[in-house]
């Protein structure tokens, strides 16, 4: 994604055009996203926003733009083949960057079509659960928001219950376990994010939907 190909050498065009897109009034749509990404397609978009972040305003219109696009199905769809992107902006230290790649998550939770992908499998293929966890432990406020509303939407599956509700107990991801070993303010997060979780699994069983795992924290 950083390649010659997709650099940009004048950023201010896409900066005018991001801006644009996302004072565009409505909801996101279809159409738009798509429209936007023929004039500038992802890569390099993510390009410009892994190499150009120093030029003014430039890393917070992106981030926004690849918001709006992201929350559109056309959008979404492309999240399965960038989640090298998500696991880098997971660990970044920019807040604006791991704020989005949660959010992208979420995205990718809200839009995939579990008939042909399974948005729970592409998370453990590629390790994001735990990159999750350490945002809402160690990002700051938006950020540890943004990572608990996608660990509430994962827990929305049976698959995704059985990554935040690990069957063993000891599992070095098990809320508990984290908790035990983060700080006061981790351990409020951990257990704000699995109260919120626990209600859903709570709602699932109402509905005949998984199993009776439970956390003790």
């Amino acid at each position: 994604m950083d390649g010659e190909e997709f650099s940009v050498e004048n950023p201010s065009q896409l900066l005018q055009s991001a801006s644009d897109y996302v004072n565009y009034p409505g909801v996101p749509n279809d159409v738009a996203a798509k429209e936007f990404l023929d004039l500038f397609p992802l890569p390099v978009i993510i390009n410009a926003l892994q190499t150009k972040s120093e030029v003014p305003g430039l890393e917070a219109t992106l981030v926004a733009c690849l918001e709006r696009i992201f929350k559109t199905k056309y959008g979404a769809s492309f999240i399965p083949l960038y989640m090298p992107f998500v696991q880098v902006g997971l660990t970044a230290d920019s807040q604006l960057a791991r704020c989005l790649a949660c959010k992208t998550v979420s995205c990718l939770l809200e839009n995939i079509d579990e008939k042909t992908i399974s948005a729970a499998q592409l998370i453990i293929d590629n390790g994001v659960y735990p990159l999750l966890l350490d945002c809402l432990i160690n990002g700051n406020e938006q950020v540890a928001t943004a990572s608990m509303e996608a660990i509430e939407k994962l827990a929305g599956s049976q698959k995704g219950m059985e990554i935040i509700f690990p069957a063993n107990n000891s599992d070095d991801m098990h809320l508990g376990n984290l908790s035990a070993r983060c700080s006061s303010l981790g351990r409020v997060r951990t257990r704000a994010g699995s109260g919120k979780s626990e209600a859903i699994l709570g709602t699932n069983w109402a509905f005949g939907i998984g199993d009776q795992r439970k956390l003790s924290i």
